[in-house]
């Protein structure tokens, strides 16, 4: 009996050994990473920063860059470690248990938006739209002015300057038809008065127009001409909706679509973290131990 357990104590310390020189051959054929620096036991490797080195960058400029990037590295290694020995201890585990949930929050969010982009339809009907707007309406306030208008703009040496403002003026359907046909003449059109246009936005199209000015030429009805060093602008303004006014619906339709969107994920997301947990309860892969001690 001691005979047999001696011989087995030897083919298994033969089997250890063989096992070990085998891995020890596996490491040594395993490619050996390139360090550039060490603080501590941590290590700074090449392959950490090759990466981060852009093509465009010269010899030169990448020499530099590796230079930087070592140096930061080691002076945050450093304070890291300086770190752990002079905070309490139960700073140190406070900090820890934060990053512990500040990377579960990372992975779980993106795991649950993957899913929601995946699986969310996006489409959003008119009905829809609007039900939410007339329910809504109230909480659609302009926080600026919006307008309605139509203007051109006038090469500075443009010849039949008064037919343009007449035009414009009567806007019957052979007064489009005209300036339809010539409007390649024109620097700037815009005819679509039917649109809500932030006064800024209007602004930034008519240079000559200021805030400083804008109340004068910007309202209901008013017919403008102004210059600056480029065009001569001409507009008509057909109506106005001043700041903390409702905010008409054709207006905010994109607003309102991304807020319906966003509910639906929000919605998705709750169900979906509420059917995790009931499947993990199923499948005895989630318990909650002593809720009645």
């Amino acid at each position: 009996m001691f005979s047999l357990q001696k011989n087995y104590l030897y083919l298994l310390g033969v089997i250890i050994i063989a096992i070990c020189s085998s891995c020890d051959s596996l490491f040594r054929e395993a490619p050996e990473k390139n360090p550039l620096a060490r603080v501590g036991d941590a290590y700074l490797y090449k392959e950490d920063v090759v990466s981060l080195i852009g093509d465009e960058m010269s010899a030169q400029d990448s020499a530099l860059f590796v230079t930087n990037y070592i140096n930061r590295w080691a002076s945050k290694q450093l304070l890291l470690s300086k770190s752990k020995i002079n905070l309490p201890e139960e700073k140190l585990a406070e900090f820890d248990r934060l990053v512990s949930d500040y990377r579960m929050d990372l992975y779980t969010r993106a795991y649950i938006e993957a899913l929601v982009l995946q699986s969310q339809d996006t489409a959003v009907t008119r009905e829809e739209l609007k039900g939410y707007y007339e329910k809504e309406k109230e909480n659609f306030k302009l926080n600026e002015k919006l307008v309605q208008l139509r203007f051109v703009g006038l090469p500075l040496q443009f010849l039949d300057k008064d037919a343009v403002v007449a035009k414009l003026k009567n806007w019957k359907e052979e007064d489009k038809e005209y300036m339809d046909s010539i409007a390649v003449q024109f620097k700037k059109i815009h005819f679509n008065d039917s649109i809500w246009v932030g006064a800024s936005r209007v602004m930034e199209e008519i240079p000559p127009l200021t805030p400083l000015n804008e109340e004068q030429y910007l309202k209901k009805s008013q017919f403008f001409e102004l210059q600056d060093s480029l065009e001569v602008y001409l507009g008509k303004v057909t109506n106005v909706l001043q700041i903390n006014d409702t905010a008409p619906f054709e207006y905010v339709i994109p607003e309102i679509k991304q807020l319906i969107v966003n509910k639906r994920r929000l919605d998705y997301a709750r169900r979906l973290e509420t059917e995790i947990i009931d499947e993990a309860i199923k499948k005895n892969e989630f318990e909650v131990y002593g809720k009645n001690e």
